[in-house]
């Protein structure tokens, strides 16, 4: 409640001018401001059906606490806090969601259960879309389920946001691998009106490097998923852990690994943690853990030794060398697109990433997220998906009403 106080009350409120997903923050911190938890957590959940999750992983400080006014006064207000209060209000008492608009008897199909998918599900649910969204995993939520490591996301935050898409009406069928029956045409054969395409980013890139191939050698992707998974990186209790890498996926990689018990935790990285692009809130939280960071070197190659691993680098100076023994090397360095002219059958650029806007080159298939945008925030993948979520409302609209 003082946190809320200490807003200003903008009318023009630059805060929610600063979300991609339009959560305004402006409206809920104001309805917490004056005691009204259910408002701040309704209007969240209108505008951003991941709510729960982005209070947990949204970059507020380059976004809505950025733009915050009262950060000409002395500090912005800590919007991520206050929505993660108004959640776990919305949580403990139960509230709804919003009835959903009658049913419109169309269908869409939404490939993927990511953050673009959810923000495009649930934008359809509310218009009285019949959605079914198809996951290949066991459980939905992509990136959210299985590439975040738990200590920055628990599982519980994305289980209570999928449940409330499901109140929307949205269903949900995990362990529907991409194949004959999810191709476009396919989809299409099941009477679906259209198709949305908000597949993530799963292939993993590596460096031409020798070694690669080794065991102990990892993918950020192989990393994250085991660790979510079984809940820690089993493999890194007691041991000493090499990450390659600058993003936010390279501090969660090393973040998991100190959590799993690993000995000792260094991240290397081939320019300087300034150029780095993590965030610094990303950054702070592991060198709090104990993980030690190297700039200025990239990795040149690993090889076995003593029953262990070498890793060697090459420095940014074209003259200097480095090594560092260890058990196991992550590479976390990025990732892209799998395969999208196969089993969709849609145009893709020269780096295989979808053209879409968000219409794709076949009629009524559709796509958004970071298959089509790359690797961005997960409040940014939602926005595109509700933009392309209203897009296919646009494209229903105009075959007629079923």
């Amino acid at each position: 409640m003082e946190e809320a106080a200490r807003c200003l009350l903008c009318v023009d409120a630059p805060c929610s001018e600063g979300c991609p997903a339009n959560t305004d923050p402006g409206k809920f911190i104001r309805s917490i401001r004056f005691r009204n938890p259910k408002g701040a957590a309704e209007t969240i959940r209108e505008n951003n059906p991941l709510g729960g999750v982005c209070a947990y992983v949204c970059p507020f400080g380059r976004l809505c606490e950025k733009a915050c006014s009262r950060s000409g006064i002395d500090k912005p207000i800590k919007i991520g806090k206050l929505q993660r209060y108004a959640i776990e209000q919305e949580e403990a008492f139960g509230m709804s969601c919003g009835k959903p608009e009658a049913d419109t008897g169309f269908k869409v199909a939404c490939v993927g259960s990511g953050p673009a998918s959810i923000g495009c599900a649930a934008e359809l649910a509310m218009s009285g879309v019949q959605v079914t969204v198809f996951e290949r995993e066991d459980k939905p939520g992509g990136v959210l389920a299985y590439g975040i490591t738990p200590a920055r996301l628990p599982q519980a935050v994305v289980d209570h946001d999928i449940d409330m898409v499901r109140s929307m009406g949205v269903k949900f069928e995990c362990g529907s691998a991409v194949g004959d029956s999810l191709s476009v045409d396919g989809l299409f054969d099941q009477g679906f009106d259209a198709v949305f395409v908000g597949a993530g980013l799963w292939k993993a890139k590596a460096p031409d490097i020798p070694g690669l191939d080794l065991k102990n050698v990892y993918t950020a992707v192989e990393f994250l998923r085991s660790a979510r998974m079984s809940g820690g990186f089993k493999a890194a209790e007691g041991k000493n852990v090499v990450v390659i890498g600058g993003g936010d996926v390279a501090m969660d990689c090393a973040a998991t690994a100190k959590l799993s018990g690993a000995a000792n935790v260094m991240i290397w990285y081939r320019r300087t943690i300034g150029e780095a692009p993590a965030t610094m809130d990303e950054i702070k939280y592991v060198t709090e853990l104990g993980v030690g960071l190297c700039q200025n070197f990239a990795p040149a190659s690993v090889e076995e030794a003593g029953g262990g691993l070498v890793a060697h680098f090459k420095g940014r100076d074209g003259a200097s060398e480095a090594s560092a023994a260890c058990d196991i090397v992550v590479f976390a360095i990025g990732q892209g697109p799998e395969d999208m002219t196969g089993p969709f059958g849609v145009g893709t650029d020269d780096k295989g990433f979808i053209k879409a806007g968000p219409q794709t080159d076949r009629q009524g298939v559709f796509a958004a997220g970071d298959a089509v945008y790359g690797g961005k925030t997960v409040v940014e993948a939602v926005a595109k998906g509700k933009e392309a979520g209203q897009a296919i409302l646009e494209y229903l609209n105009k075959k007629g009403v079923k």
